[in-house]
């Protein structure tokens, strides 16, 4: 998470992370879902604010999923049921199920079947948002495999040259274990910043940075300017990764399409824009190490290549060289200790959504 992002001690307050495991828990158990899928729910949630992603914890995504269940939009208690089952691949159909509770049920498949096989492919189709997707990846890691997830959105960003969104933000996850040293794990969406980030930077009182969205005719707009001039549902839009053709932007673009692909039309549930919100398509893919070579020379190889990373040559004024999954790893020790940093405003919300639903645990 940019720094931009983070708030401070003056607008937040540091929650510790089972009593607020405990309140959301049971928020999913009032909105329908049964005890063990309410766990598995708010481990995705809480797993994102330990790793200083906020954009994809309790603050931006709980409220919108409680009124997913309210509008009926997600179904509680999906159940998944096979569309086509082969030796190392399936796909499954989500049943309108909350996407953190549906993919790391997908991920199980895939990690037994890769057990077998050396590496295997779930897609899942006619599912709801999934949270942090490198969560999903980062379940693989338990059991010395590399995880790989990607989502298929209902569009929010612009084609190169574009003037109609026809993307989403698309996101793509890679976790790989590591031996002595923190895993690498990536997780970014193919647009410039997710879609999230910009309520957080209204929550904050931050600027937008040059270079994140459009104006009115799809033109990328180059300077900063206040996120309450952002128009949600309306005529800005996100641009996607490299913001402009000179910088890259037909790099995300196509990136953010191959997704549309693996996530949306490979599964048989058609793609972001196609039939749109709130459905999305996912896919998880698990690799089995010792199927490719011996885990133990791995991880010996991920240490010493992330060591080089990360005590290499600098700029000036920067310590260090930071790989992807370093700055989450010291931020969830961190956080997992002192406890998470909560903003004023959702936990008003909290305070309100707490009585409204009548929660015994609260989060303070």
């Amino acid at each position: 998470m940019l720094e931009s992002f983070i708030g401070n001690e003056d607008n937040s307050q540091k929650i510790n992370s089972e009593n607020l495991r405990k309140n959301v828990e049971e928020i999913f158990q009032i909105m329908g879902e049964n005890e063990s899928d309410s766990k598995i729910a708010t481990d995705a949630l809480v797993l994102a604010d330990l790793r200083g992603v906020e954009s994809h914890g309790i603050s931006n995504m709980l409220r919108i999923y409680i009124e997913g269940y309210r509008n009926e939009e997600i179904k509680p208690q999906a159940k998944l049921s096979t569309i086509k089952d082969n030796l190392a691949t399936c796909s499954v159909d989500g049943d309108r199920g909350l996407g953190i509770i549906t993919t790391p049920k997908a991920m199980n498949i895939a990690i037994e079947k890769a057990k077998t096989y050396g590496i295997s492919m779930v897609t899942i189709k006619n599912s709801r948002h999934l949270g942090m997707a490198s969560y999903h990846a980062i379940q693989a890691m338990k059991h010395k495999m590399i995880g790989m997830c990607v989502t298929s959105c209902p569009p929010q960003v612009l084609p190169t040259f574009g003037a109609e969104p026809l993307l989403g933000t698309n996101p793509i996850a890679i976790a790989a274990p590591a031996g002595k040293k923190p895993p690498y794990v990536f997780d970014a969406a193919m647009s410039t910043i997710a879609a999230n980030k910009v309520s957080i930077s209204r929550r904050l009182g931050n600027n937008l940075l040059p270079g994140w969205i459009s104006d009115n005719d799809g033109a990328p707009i180059m300077e900063e300017f206040n996120p309450e001039e952002y128009k949600v549902n309306g005529e800005n839009y996100l641009l996607p990764l490299g913001s402009t053709r000179e910088l890259g932007s037909h790099k995300g673009f196509g990136l953010a399409g191959m997704v549309d692909i693996l996530g949306g039309i490979l599964s048989g549930g058609g793609y972001g824009a196609n039939p749109g919100r709130p459905n999305f398509g996912h896919m998880v893919t698990a690799y089995n190490i010792d199927s490719f070579t011996d885990y133990d020379e791995y991880t010996k190889t991920m240490d010493e290549w992330l060591d080089m990373l990360e005590n290499s040559k600098t700029i000036p004024g920067k310590d260090k060289v930071i790989y992807p999954g370093l700055p989450e790893h010291i931020t969830q020790i961190e956080r997992t200790k002192n406890g998470i940093p909560i903003h004023n405003e959702v936990l008003d919300w909290f305070e309100k959504i707490n009585k409204e639903l009548v929660v015994s645990h609260r989060i303070n």
